[in-house]
């Protein structure tokens, strides 16, 4: 491992603002640990961790100075590749304007490894077809990835039964491993850039027991996972399962409020919005995340291909852990726990996934 370690992460922030980054990383806001602008490292939320569990999430406060003491939070990178909306066009006095895609240079700070996967998986949605997205492709390119490797994974996650954590190994500039006693961090480089910026912030070669530390932070955090799934022949077993009693039983607590599907890192359906200004004399077209729960997601003939919310949950969690293979040659699910903490009625995609097999 050819790590670094510093004891401050100031010199980071500075240094990635010098070279025109907005800084994007954990803050503590409406209850919650979400993603927002930092200008220093005293906003990120040291000595705060989270409770989570199905239907529920409470911030708490912790008995050390972690950054990084709690699990994943509501956003993901998700928000900042595939923004919530998007302008697509403007019409006015019978012209069309055509809107530019923005692509803010963002290092994003703080992203677990569940949301390195998760990333993954939307470029082979975004870009590994025959018709890649050059708006997403601008946003990626402009994207600094700074990894945390997961130390308090919550009570929903369950990374490892996916293959995803709950340590970075890919697919990052920077990774950070934050050690206690004394407080410091380790740091990998995962690109020249990466490699480029460690060098102009005061560091430290990384000693034989900052390596052990850091490998010991995972391997504990591998085994406080709170769910597991079995996923041996997934595919096959909700493939067989079309007919089971046991979609028309989660159907009956679905309140299909989308929550699931908002928070999830790599749902990437959408659907556009029309609108005008009261004049009638400027309309605008927005790109708007969508979700398969909505009753008019999908129509034939003006009639929902999917009316019932059996058939809605069934089409979701079939895709998830089955058909998104055969779509993309990936899982849909890195095993965040996301859905199950934010559903209102706890409803949990590992039970769900148990009492089909």
């Amino acid at each position: 491992m050819n790590a670094v370690v510093t004891e401050s992460l100031e010199p980071l922030i500075a240094e990635l603002r010098s070279r025109g980054f907005t800084v994007v990383g954990p803050t503590t806001r409406d209850g919650a640990i979400r993603f927002a602008e930092i200008s220093c490292a005293a906003q990120l939320p040291a000595g705060r961790g989270d409770e989570q569990q199905p239907g529920r999430y409470r911030l708490t406060e912790r008995h050390d100075d972690l950054v990084f003491g709690f699990a994943a939070s509501p956003d993901s990178a998700k928000r900042y590749t595939q923004p919530p909306r998007q302008p697509l066009l403007r019409m006015r006095e019978g012209t069309v304007e055509e809107a530019a895609a923005e692509a803010p240079r963002i290092a994003l700070l703080g992203v677990r490894a569940c949301d390195l996967a998760a990333i993954a998986v939307q470029d082979r949605v975004f870009l590994g077809g025959r018709h890649p997205d050059p708006a997403y492709r601008k946003r990626r390119e402009a994207m600094l990835l700074i990894a945390v490797n997961c130390a308090v994974p919550g009570g929903t996650c369950f990374c490892v039964s996916m293959g995803t954590g709950p340590k970075a190994t890919a697919g990052f500039d920077l990774a950070l491993t934050e050690l206690s006693d004394p407080h410091r961090f380790l740091i990998e480089t995962g690109s020249d850039q990466g490699a480029e910026i460690v060098a102009a912030i005061s560091h430290r070669p990384a000693t034989g027991d900052d390596v052990v530390a850091a490998e010991e932070v995972s391997r504990v955090a591998a085994t406080r996972m709170g769910r597991q799934v079995d996923t041996d022949g997934i595919q096959e077993r909700l493939a067989g399962a079309h007919d089971s009693p046991r979609w028309a039983e989660v159907a009956s607590r679905c309140l299909a409020c989308t929550n699931c599907t908002m928070v999830c890192p790599t749902c990437f359906c959408t659907t556009v919005e029309d609108a005008t200004d009261f004049t009638g004399g400027v309309a605008e077209r927005t790109e708007v995340w969508d979700s398969c729960f909505t009753l008019d997601f999908s129509e034939v003939g003006g009639s929902s291909v999917r009316g019932s919310g059996s058939a809605r949950y069934r089409q979701w969690l079939t895709h998830k852990f089955s058909t998104w293979f055969d779509q993309f040659g990936m899982s849909g699910c890195v095993g965040c726990g996301r859905c199950i903490t934010w559903c209102p009625t706890g409803i949990d995609v590992t039970e769900e996934l148990g009492c089909i097999r």
